[in-house]
């Protein structure tokens, strides 16, 4: 055999970064030089594109071939003899660069858009051969292959180049949608990492398999659009909040399918009168007890429920019921599972190599490095990706707080200031400033929101004007407060009063979300229903009461599955919600407060159309803790469109109560919380009461045990 050059043994011992140098067709002299590197091939022959054939010698016992085509030639394919069996090959090595210069400026400077476009695993043409191009980034690896169904899961079969500041690539002929695959990555210190799964996968295996599958995510069925207008701040908005693996479960409890759940959930949301659901996260993530929250494939729906197609007509059949669809997104942080993100090329690549800035103590988990340009494009492209492939109509920002703090849930001296010496993570500031921003250019008719949980101000407010520039953000200041409130026996909350008023203080400093969700059914907090003092009566009176004081007050609204029929038992992402309790009259009534609730909030404009606005909201009674009595009008646009809500957190019955009302004349009852048909004693005002006095007019009215009343002035 021929002395080898320092170029093959880097080929035949797997650590060539550029196998396009010396694999391949080459021109050399007078002749054109093929080649191959085709382990356990026994025999090897080009073939030109006029027939013409060249045997090529085997130069190495590895599987090296090499020979001469004549000058000129520039396609050909291989034939090449494993064993008995002789096959026609096309050499991956013969086709010209996916990524364009163009596209390797936009991914160097961190402005590319659609990077779904053009990383990950994409069915294309090259040459008049259909083949799949991979493209993954990882500027530190010494080599990366493409390892799959394709090649027998052989590392040297298809190592990839590279390109740009990092970004390999290398197109594998005959390749297939279907086609399982990983990447096998030496990292800069010459160490093989575990084979990793590709961050752009468009679909994966079911867990505990965690290979990607080509997936031909641009011929996807795209689902028809939501109704327009559904997220503005003047529409109405209630939120269903859903966990797609317990919603419900079929016999053996075994998960429902994305088809099924495309049956069922969105007439259910839609006869429930939601205008929204809200998916907890479907990106691909390894444990089924993080419920999403801890993803490993951010452009996968999971594998758990079907395909992506399947995702696709779940998402279509609700916008086909009139819901929108929002999804939980979390770009906050990722889990250390080897075939992840971390270490991915061998070095902290997405996230911070400092654990005190790139691990979260928490949740176990790493924190993205949001100066680093690459990791903010691969987030901002990936949340367009939901918008634009599976037409979601927004996104709700997880753990925001975390991100916005280095110190968050850090002791002190456990973590780094940035350049000023203050605790904002400016990095983390400016991603999500540029998120909001791309989003909203491209998407104008989405939202997004945000789990922020501190006094950060202008989370809601435009980029411009120095907001972070979400939708909405989610008013958890406003669910403490008020559960802390509901959770106290009556006889206690004259000395809590302020927990009601407290929330009015600041509700149209932001876009407000009023959020009773999966978190606050979980981890010993019991359910809703479970928070409720007294007897099994006076437990489900408080229920009904404190979801129509929400349904009253500003703010957008977000139910958690299982709340609108008081699931009894905290939630358990292991099973279904506990609908037969639906058999029992006081959970039915839940149900059918829900769905009057929904439908009172849809129709009368007074309880929507100022949600977010100072105008929108006028307090009437604030000082009488002894009764526990709060009252407010909902204003809507035109002069006449009001809602008065009075609600009474006290056992008692108050009769000839009077409440002042800007209109004289006939005021209708439109919703009683105490009514039979929910489940309560029917004490009421007979359908509408007639104002007293001509300067100041008033109601005199009954108020029924523990439950609100809603009230509009006759047109």
């Amino acid at each position: 055999m021929p002395k080898l050059s320092a170029e093959a043994y880097a080929i035949i011992e797997g650590r060539h970064s550029d196998p396009f140098h010396y694999l391949g067709l080459h021109p050399e002299g007078d002749k054109s030089v093929v080649r191959a590197f085709l382990p356990e091939a026994s025999n090897v022959e080009a073939v030109g594109e006029h027939g013409e054939v060249a045997k090529l010698d085997r130069i190495h016992e590895s599987g090296l071939f090499a020979g001469a085509l004549p000058n000129g030639a520039k396609r050909y394919q291989l034939r090449a003899k494993f064993g008995d069996n002789v096959v026609e090959l096309e050499d991956p090595y013969r086709f010209p660069p996916i990524l364009t210069d163009f596209d390797l400026y936009l991914l160097g400077e961190g402005t590319h858009q659609r990077l779904y476009d053009k990383l990950g695993a994409h069915p294309m043409t090259l040459d008049g051969v259909d083949g799949i191009g991979f493209v993954v980034l990882a500027p530190n690896a010494r080599r990366v292959s493409v390892v799959g169904d394709f090649n027998f899961w052989d590392a040297r079969r298809h190592p990839m180049r590279v390109r740009g500041v990092g970004y390999w690539e290398l197109f594998i002929p005959h390749a297939k949608s279907g086609d399982h695959y990983k990447f096998d990555i030496v990292g800069p210190h010459g160490h093989n990492l575990a084979l990793k799964s590709d961050p752009f996968a468009f679909a994966t295996e079911q867990r505990p398999k965690t290979a990607s599958i080509v997936f031909d995510e641009a011929h996807l069925p795209r689902p028809r659009p939501a109704p327009d207008g559904i997220n503005a701040l003047s529409a109405p908005m209630s939120i269903y909040e859903v966990h797609l693996g317990s919603w419900r479960r079929n016999a053996n409890n075994e998960w429902l399918t994305y088809r099924e759940l495309a049956e069922q959930l969105p007439a259910y949301a839609r006869d429930m009168g939601f205008t929204h659901v809200e998916f907890l996260p479907v990106s691909e993530h390894p444990f089924d007890g993080s419920w999403g929250y801890q993803p490993t494939g951010l452009y996968a729906p999971t594998s758990r429920f079907g395909s992506p197609e399947d995702f696709a007509a779940l998402v279509d059949a609700c916008h086909r019921e009139g819901v929108a669809v929002l999804l939980d997104w979390v770009p906050g942080h990722f889990p250390d599972d080897p075939h992840g993100l971390g270490h991915f090329d061998g070095t902290a690549l997405y996230e911070h190599a400092n654990p005190l800035q790139g691990r979260h103590l928490d949740w176990g988990t790493l924190i993205y490095n949001y100066g680093r340009t690459e990791v903010t494009n691969f987030l901002v492209s990936n949340a367009l990706f939901w918008l634009e492939r599976y037409a979601i109509d927004g996104l709700r920002v997880d753990a925001v707080a975390s991100m916005l703090y280095l110190d968050y849930s850090r002791p002190p001296g456990g973590w780094i200031p940035n350049q000023h010496g203050g605790r904002e993570n400016l990095e983390a500031i400016a991603f999500l400033r540029r998120f909001n921003s791309e989003l909203f250019a491209r998407f104008p008719q989405a939202t997004t929101a945000a789990e922020e949980s501190t006094a950060w101000p202008q989370v809601s407010r435009p980029v411009e004007f120095g907001g972070l520039g979400f939708g909405y953000k989610w008013n958890m200041g406003w669910m403490h407060d008020t559960l802390n409130y509901i959770s106290k026996d009556p006889i206690h909350r004259k000395h809590h009063h302020g927990d009601i008023l407290f929330g009015l203080h600041y509700a149209f400093s932001e876009n407000f979300i009023l959020p009773l969700s999966h978190d606050e059914v979980v981890h010993g907090k019991r359910s809703i229903l479970g928070r409720m003092p007294g007897d099994e009566w006076q437990r489900f009176a408080n229920l009904r009461a404190y979801y129509s004081f929400m349904f009253g007050h500003p703010g957008k609204k977000l139910m958690f599955m299982g709340g609108e029929i008081a699931q009894s038992s905290e939630w358990n992402h292991d099973q279904s919600l506990d609908w037969h309790l639906l058999q029992h009259k006081n959970h039915s009534g839940i149900q059918s407060l829900i769905r009057d609730l929904n439908r009172l909030y849809r129709s009368v404009p007074a309880l929507h159309q100022m949600d977010c606005e100072q105008a929108g909201f006028e307090w009437v009674i604030t000082d009488d803790a002894n009764n526990n009595v709060f009252a407010w009008v909902r204003n809507g646009f035109e002069d006449r469109a009001r809602c008065l809500v009075v609600v009474n957190f006290s056992p008692n019955v108050y009769r000839n109560y009077r409440v002042r009302v800007p209109f004289a004349g006939k005021w209708h009852e439109v919703f009683n919380s105490d009514s039979a048909h929910y489940g309560g004693s029917n004490v009421g005002n007979i359908g509408e009461v007639h104002t007293q006095g001509s300067k100041t007019p008033e109601l005199s009215l009954t108020l029924p045990p523990l439950a609100a009343i809603f009230l509009v002035p006759e047109s």
